[in-house]
């Protein structure tokens, strides 16, 4: 008792408040101890005496593995069934008619597995010439993780299992294979160079795919199809001093290569009305389809009576009769769609009629605003769009530093989509900016610290029992009824728990747009570091080290002078919960993802439920799912992290993280070829994010192998490890020096040379091409197209084809420039603007907003063709391509997908 007493005095000493859960805690320990029998020269302090029956790592693997492995196959057994009968939902890239032609993805067959070969055959680059340049890197990233495991397992494995397990530190089952079954301090050297060869390798691998990205970046970007682009050559000035926001001295300030340019206004007015006016708008447009599909089952119900059907579409004279003439024969008045214009005490009015009167006074109101803002007389804010006349000079523009001031007209930002602008962050001046950055991460660090705390609280929950033994005190829980017990302990922990992770993307994003981020891209990106941290800290180290310490504790309270030791046995232990932890993300999320059940249900059920306008049915079936790249890349990124970091200390991860990888990349594969879509475009700037937050995993591997070299007192492999150390931050340093400029901007001399070989390829014009505009020399619509074969069009390939090893150690040849640009998209889209679309590209969306097309159901009485009639002459309407089928249920025309609403997409 001599030990507990001292240590029970440090503790009343330091945390007087911890005092009663410090004499819980010693009582148990202090039981354990007796039990044990534990001497004071005994070795195995603190563990049982007989490893064999104590070390359970490879049953515990087997029960997760076998449940998992079940629920994988149930999952994806369910989606080899449904995929056949819901194409909607499992491959609506190959037929959705708002996809322009070039955009789909060739058709799966329809059997059960056949459809394997096909999917294949269809290279990733389908996915960077039809999709996008995230999605694309999303699957390069996922591969590269796995082939650096793989060759990790071949560089560990042989060398790093024998020494293991003849390490005699007498660990057993899947523990043998750990650093902590080594108790000679010469076999460390062991460890040490093969980590020097491993982590060596992963520099390098990182090294590698930047050269990579840097060049295939270049090449998308200086393409016809992205040069042409109207973001290309814009750039967005932010924190402009009040003087400059002045269009001449602005065109005086850029000179002749200014083309276009927009100074941002304060909307808030002009918002609040189009705001109002678009939500009329679709209240007349439910209310009227509300009225007509009345006067449509009225009218089916009247003939199932054996009444006399009201004949063919209405004559125009009577569509042009008195309002509600048509749909009065079939819907009483007081039937008619009414609302209160206050909840329940406000006045009943007709909402058609309401609607009407007041669209008739919103509509005018916006138009004026409109013009006076596009006059240039709205109240201005500090952020300016410009428009050059070619990406040349907008890149020299925003590689210019534009003031004489330090973070005025900055920072700087280029290729923003219009429809991706956060305009409310545009106001923001540079001390606010200033202000908004250091809060907001301060925010993110202490929510990633703490978070443990309401996670937590969670954990408690579902084990209520336990807490009360620990806590008499909470002994009046057990009173409760046995129901509200069991739903507290067992269903409310699950969905806390899953309510929390849900709001963690929220609220990061939500941080990054009030630090004042000016568009969805850079949203993500911010969020990918954050929630990488997140990842790190919270997934990873935090779970790594309570596994480590909770597998300690009893033991550190019986001896604390061996706790150096114990740890360092119980370190390498804890890469057990990640093996089971690869395993159920390999086998759930892949086989999930494929399944997507929650979104089925979701678009089968709600749509049933909630679709009560054509427009509503077609916009549920026209909008696909997208990823969000902030919070995809990291959760993967953390994965690789996890398995580089325990490379070396339990080299059995490496296997595992491969297995797991590869199944999430073919999941990942499958629903980007064939389900999903892409909203928000970060050139591929999430890649080398990603990259660089790989490394982590290095260091982490490093820091762990000199802080376990410590503990166990082998100095010879920490100065090893500590020189390798300084070198791997020396390479990353010069590496990211080398690499940073050539991630933000286009050189000088790649623009001449482009321009150069687009000329050259003019006069080589592909076979059934009658295309003669530079910016589309090849349409590749089809499948072949997009391979990665040479195509006719760019000529031979610049290199003769070398063999696996000379390309892989020599990217900055083989994967250069002129390579990777016969990869790129090339004649995707004609890329033309509407002068109006050029007019009001980055307006303020209220600014350039047009009055809404109404779009309800045709009917065979002529109500729907009365409605239009009238309410036309307020707000445009049509009852074009979308009607009732024989038993009275609305539908709309899913063949063409092309309805009145239907817009074209536009390549900003």
């Amino acid at each position: 008792m001599d030990t507990l007493d001292a240590f029970n005095t440090a503790i009343q000493s330091r945390y007087p408040s911890a005092l009663t859960l410090h004499h819980l805690i010693q009582r148990r320990a202090f039981s354990f101890c007796e039990e044990q029998n534990i001497a004071g020269d005994n070795p195995n302090a603190g563990s049982a005496q007989d490893p064999e029956k104590n070390d359970a790592s490879l049953s515990s693997f087997l029960s997760t593995l076998v449940p998992v492995a079940l629920l994988a196959l149930v999952f994806i057994t369910l989606f080899l069934l449904l995929r056949r009968k819901f194409k909607r939902n499992y491959e609506p890239r190959t037929f959705l008619g708002s996809l322009r032609p070039q955009e789909r993805s060739p058709a799966l067959p329809n059997g059960l597995l056949n459809w394997f070969g096909t999917f294949s055959k269809v290279p990733d680059s389908f996915v960077l010439n039809h999709q996008s340049l995230d999605g694309f890197l999303l699957l390069r990233y996922l591969k590269v993780a796995c082939a650096t495991c793989l060759v990790g397992c071949f560089i560990t494995w042989p060398v790093l299992f024998p020494v293991n397990i003849t390490g005699k530190g007498g660990l057993k089952q899947l523990n043998l294979l750990t650093f902590g079954n080594v108790v000679d301090k010469n076999r460390y050297y062991a460890h040490v160079f093969i980590a020097w060869i491993f982590l060596g390798f992963v520099f390098y691998m990182v090294a590698r795919e930047s050269i990579y990205y840097v060049n295939l970046r270049q090449a998308y970007l200086l393409s016809p199809l992205y040069s042409s682009r109207m973001s290309s050559r814009t750039v967005l000035f932010t924190s402009v001093p009040k003087e400059y926001l002045n269009e001449g001295l602005l065109r005086r300030m850029f000179g002749k290569g200014l083309k276009n340019l927009w100074i941002a206004n304060d909307c808030e007015e002009i918002e609040k009305l189009v705001e109002e006016r678009d939500k009329v708008a679709m209240k007349l447009e439910t209310a009227e389809t509300k009225l007509i599909k009345l006067a449509n089952a009225n009218r089916l119900k009247s003939m199932k009576k054996g009444g006399q059907n009201n004949g063919p579409l209405g004559s125009a004279d009577e569509a042009n009769g008195e309002s509600g003439s048509m749909a009065a024969k079939w819907v009483p008045t007081k039937k008619r769609p009414t609302h209160r214009l206050k909840p329940i005490i406000g006045k009943k009015v007709d909402t058609i009629n309401w609607c009407r009167s007041e669209l008739e006074r919103l509509i005018p109101k916006v138009d004026a605003l409109q013009a006076t803002h596009r006059a240039g007389n709205g109240k201005f804010i500090p952020s300016v769009f410009v428009e050059f006349h070619s990406q040349s000079e907008a890149q020299s523009a925003f590689q210019s530093l534009t003031h004489h001031h330090a973070l005025h007209m900055s920072p700087r930002f280029i290729g923003v989509n219009p429809e991706e602008v956060i305009w409310k962050n545009l106001k923001i001046n540079w001390a606010s900016r200033v202000v908004r950055n250091i809060l907001t991460i301060a925010f993110v660090v202490l929510l990633i610290v703490f978070w443990s705390i309401p996670v937590g609280f969670v954990g408690i929950l579902s084990n209520i029992q336990s807490l009360i033994t620990l806590a008499p005190w909470l002994n009046w829980l057990t009173k409760i009824p046995p129901v509200i017990f069991g739903v507290v302990q067992g269903l409310l922990p699950a969905v806390l728990l899953a309510v929390l992770m849900a709001l963690l993307p929220i609220i990061l994003r939500m941080s990054a747009r009030l630090a004042g981020e000016p568009s969805l891209a850079a949203i993500e990106l911010r969020t990918q570091n954050a929630y990488f941290g997140f990842q790190v800290v919270q997934v990873f180290l935090i779970t790594t080290l309570t596994s480590a310490a909770s597998a300690s504790v009893t033991s550190i309270l019986c001896k604390p002078m061996d706790a150096p030791n114990l740890l360092a046995t119980n370190l390498p232990k804890a890469s057990n919960f990640y093996i089971s932890y690869f395993v159920l993300q390999g086998l759930t999320i892949s086989s999930g993802a494929l399944l997507g059940i929650a979104g089925l249900i979701i678009f089968r059920l709600l749509g049933k439920f909630l679709d009560t306008t054509p427009r509503k049915m077609y916009k549920r079936w026209s909008t696909l799912s997208a990823l969000g790249w902030g919070t995809v890349f990291p959760v993967y990124t953390n994965l690789t992290v996890i398995a580089i970091t325990y490379s070396i200390i339990a080299p059995l991860v490496l296997g595992f993280a491969t297995i797991g990888l590869y199944l999430i990349y073919l999941a990942y594969r499958y629903n980007l070829l064939f389900v999903f879509n892409s909203h928000i475009d970060t050139k591929g700037l999430v890649y080398p994010r990603a990259l660089q937050q790989t490394t982590t995993g290095a260091y982490l591997a490093i820091v762990c192998l000199i802080g376990l070299f410590g503990i166990k007192a082998a100095p010879g492999p920490i100065i090893l490890m500590v020189v390798f150390l300084i070198f791997v931050v020396l390479f990353h340093l010069a590496l990211n020096s080398a690499m940073e400029p050539l991630l933000q901007f286009l050189p000088k001399s790649l623009e001449a040379e482009e321009e150069s070989l687009l000329a050259a390829e003019d006069g080589v014009v592909a076979p059934n091409s009658s295309s003669t505009d530079k910016g589309s020399h090849v349409a590749t619509t089809g499948l072949n197209s997009s391979t990665d074969s040479p195509r006719k069009d760019l000529g031979p390939a610049p290199h003769k084809k070398p063999n696996f090893i000379t390309k892989f150690l020599r990217p900055d040849l083989y994967t250069d420039y002129h390579t990777l640009r016969r990869l790129v998209p090339r004649g995707f889209a004609d890329i033309t603007y509407d002068p109006v679309v050029e007019r009001d590209a980055y307006y303020h969306p209220s600014i350039a907003s047009q009055t809404p097309l109404l779009w309800v159901p045709r009917d065979s009485m002529g109500v729907s063709r009365q409605e239009c009639h009238h309410s036309g002459k307020v707000i445009p309407m049509t009852d074009e391509g979308a009607g009732f089928d024989d038993k009275g249920k609305l539908t709309w025309d899913q063949e063409t997908a092309r309805p009145p609403i239907w817009q074209e997409k536009i390549y900003y």
